[in-house]
C-alpha cells in the first residue's frame, strides 16, 4: 500500500508541474536584500502559514498575493519556482509579496482550501499596515491549483468576504485546467480529478470558477500554456464568458511549459511585461505632487 501511496503522490505532482521532493526550504540568494517574515500563521494547522518578503522601506505598497499549485495535494509556498524570479522582480520595484500555504486534499475538499486562501488574505489584509502595505492594493496570483483557487475566489468573491477578506484589485492566474470543473467532471477525464472533485455535481459547481462568473466577478488575467491541449481552450471560454457579465477579463497565451509559466515569470521579457502591464492597470494612479 505505500508504494502505491508514494506513486500517487508522484502522478499528483507530475500532473501539477510540481516535482516531488524539490522545495527549496532556503532563501535564495536573489532574495538577501529583502526582508523575510517566514510562517506566519492564519490558522491552527500546520498548513496554514504564509512567508511575507518586505522591500526597504515599504510605504502602502501594493500587493502580490501568490497561492502555489500542486495538484490540491502538494507544493509549497518557499519553492524557488514559486517565489525566486517574482520576488526579484516585484519586490525589487517596491510590492509586497505574500506567498500562502493551506491544507491540502484529501484532509480538505478545494471548497475548504479556497475558504483557507480567504483566511489568509484576510489575515494579510488586517496585517498590511504594520508591514507597510496598502490593504487596498491586494493582487492575488496563483499557478496551477492555485490558478484554480484565485480564479475561484475572483469569480466569485463573496467565498472570501464570508471569511473576512476585503476586495481586493484583481486576479492573474497562471496556468489552470480546472476553470471548467463541471466540464471536466462530465466528459472523460484522469482519475486525479473523481479524488479532488468527488462525485456531487452541486459540489463540481460550487467549486468551477466558470460557473460561478457573475457581473461581482472581479478583473483577471488569465495566462495559459498553448503546450498543454486542455489549457488554453478552457481559458478561452472562461474569459469569454467573463466578458458576457462585462467583467473585465484578459487571456495571455504563452508559448511556455506548465512548469515554466510559473517559474520564468519575472524574468525580463515580454511575457513579465504582459502581466505587469495588467497589475499596473490595476493600481490606483499615484497622486500628483505639486511642485
Amino acid at each position: 500500500m505505500l508504494w502505491r501511496l508514494k506513486l500517487g503522490l508522484v502522478l499528483l505532482a507530475f500532473l501539477s508541474g510540481v516535482q516531488a521532493g524539490t522545495i527549496a526550504a532556503e532563501k535564495p540568494q536573489s532574495m538577501a536584500q529583502f526582508q523575510l517574515l517566514r510562517d506566519l500563521p492564519y490558522g491552527a494547522d500546520e498548513h496554514q502559514r504564509m512567508d511575507v518578503y518586505l522591500p526597504p522601506q515599504p510605504v502602502a505598497a501594493p500587493v502580490i498575493f501568490m497561492v502555489h499549485g500542486g495538484a490540491w495535494s502538494l507544493g509549497d509556498k518557499a519553492a524557488r519556482g514559486v517565489v525566486e524570479n517574482k520576488i526579484s522582480h516585484w519586490v525589487g520595484r517596491g510590492f509586497v509579496f505574500i506567498s500562502v500555504d493551506y491544507r491540502r486534499v484529501p484532509q480538505v475538499t478545494p471548497l475548504e482550501q479556497a475558504q483557507d486562501i480567504a483566511q489568509a488574505l484576510a489575515a494579510a489584509q488586517t496585517r498590511a499596515a504594520a508591514w507597510g502595505a496598502d490593504p487596498h492594493k491586494f493582487i492575488l496570483m496563483g499557478h496551477s491549483s492555485g490558478a484554480h483557487q484565485v480564479a475561484l475566489l475572483s469569480s466569485a468573491p463573496a467565498l472570501a468576504l464570508q471569511q473576512g477578506a476585503s476586495p481586493w484589485l484583481g486576479a492573474v492566474a497562471l496556468d489552470s485546467a480546472a476553470l471548467n470543473v463541471v466540464q471536466i467532471m462530465t466528459a472523460a477525464h484522469p482519475r486525479i480529478y473523481d479524488r479532488v472533485f468527488g462525485h456531487d455535481r452541486s459540489q463540481w459547481n460550487a467549486t468551477s470558477p466558470y460557473q460561478q462568473l457573475s457581473a461581482s466577478t472581479l478583473p483577471v488575467l488569465v495566462v495559459c500554456s498553448s503546450r498543454r491541449a486542455e489549457s488554453c481552450p478552457q481559458a478561452q471560454n472562461f474569459v469569454a464568458q467573463a466578458q458576457v457579465h462585462q467583467v473585465r477579463a484578459s487571456l495571455l497565451e504563452q508559448d511556455l511549459s506548465h512548469k515554466d509559466v510559473n517559474q520564468q515569470l519575472g524574468l525580463a521579457g515580454s511575457y513579465t511585461d504582459a502581466v505587469d502591464a495588467f497589475i499596473t492597470s490595476l493600481l490606483p494612479p499615484a497622486p500628483a505632487t505639486g511642485r
